[in-house]
């Protein structure tokens, strides 16, 4: 454990289900600005942050920022974990998981924080924004790293784990098990509902981004409000996941086009060819990407640490 950190386990009540927050801090300091921070599919929270001290969340706390890092539903340490029978799908998340937790982060920090995404966790984020723009004008800035909505790229990454594991194993063995054993097929650090599999899949291919449960239309809703300044980021070596043409389509798809972004290499002046996972896991992030990052949390400088 690291001693310089508090870790809160904080629950929100969601009557047949618990959704679990971390809540890290440094011991003994002030509160400092909240950071709501959201996984991405087959994940939960521990992709930001461990005991030990590692991971964005942890360095953003040591920097002086409360984090706040979500469990989603039946992810990580939320309950009931995600088995046979459960049924919520991403229109759960969007609709009540993610509006609970920015109401808990918002009640703490005067209504004003900022969210960090990984993954299809900035999907989530996005959608639920443009389906509950109230929450808009209480986030000061967004950090998404590796996020797409769709996949276009082709190449032999994107063959085998989008369309063969994805798209053709992954609904064979949902079928057998009733949901997706991701944990145990070793594709991902948590489980997911096969509601959730096929919504995420259906978006995956769709030109026009619209909600499979009752057809609201996002790109739409996008080009009529203005979301919160967003920094995205992928990495080089991203090559299926977070390709940055995929990235970048999903921030048009926004009407975020000139949005700050960068590609993490060492052609770019990185430390690593960063990939969707290691580029918040790597030992190197703490003295690379990661400085940049708080400092656009804390005021909004940006500097490129990437170009693409």
């Amino acid at each position: 454990m690291a001693k310089d950190l508090q870790h809160k386990s904080l629950y929100l009540d969601g009557g047949d289900h618990q959704l679990h927050l971390c809540h890290i801090s440094q011991v003994g300091k002030e509160s400092g600005p909240g950071i709501l921070m959201v996984h991405g599919s087959i994940e939960n929270g521990r992709i930001f942050y461990n005991e030990k001290g590692r991971g964005l969340g942890s360095f953003l706390a040591r920097q002086g920022f409360d984090v706040y890092v979500l469990d989603l539903r039946g992810r990580g340490l939320s309950t009931p974990s995600i088995a046979r029978g459960a049924e919520h799908s991403q229109w759960h998340y969007i609709n009540e998981d993610l509006p609970r937790a920015m109401e808990l982060v918002s009640h703490r920090h005067q209504g004003k924080f900022s969210v960090v995404a990984h993954s299809w966790g900035g999907v989530l984020m996005m959608a639920c924004l443009l389906r509950h723009p109230q929450w808009i004008e209480q986030i000061e800035r967004q950090v998404f790293f590796g996020s797409k909505r769709s996949v276009k790229v082709h190449n032999p990454e994107r063959w085998l784990k989008v369309d063969l594991v994805w798209g053709l194993v992954s609904p064979l063995v949902s079928g057998w098990y009733g949901y997706l054993p991701a944990k145990k097929m070793g594709l991902g650090a948590d489980n997911e509902t096969f509601a959730n599999w096929r919504d995420v899949t259906k978006w995956v291919k769709q030109r026009r981004w619209q909600d499979p449960t009752d057809g609201f239309d996002y790109q739409a809703a996008a080009k009529s409000l203005q979301l919160p300044v967003t920094w995205f980021i992928t990495g080089t070596k991203d090559h299926a996941l977070g390709h940055v043409k995929d990235m970048q389509r999903f921030m048009a798809e926004l009407g975020m086009a000139d949005a700050p972004q960068s590609l993490l290499g060492i052609a770019n002046g990185n430390k690593l060819d960063y990939d969707h996972i290691n580029i918040l896991t790597h030992p190197s992030c703490q003295n690379d990407h990661f400085t940049q990052v708080a400092r656009w949390l804390r005021d909004g400088s940006w500097e490129d640490v990437g170009t693409s």
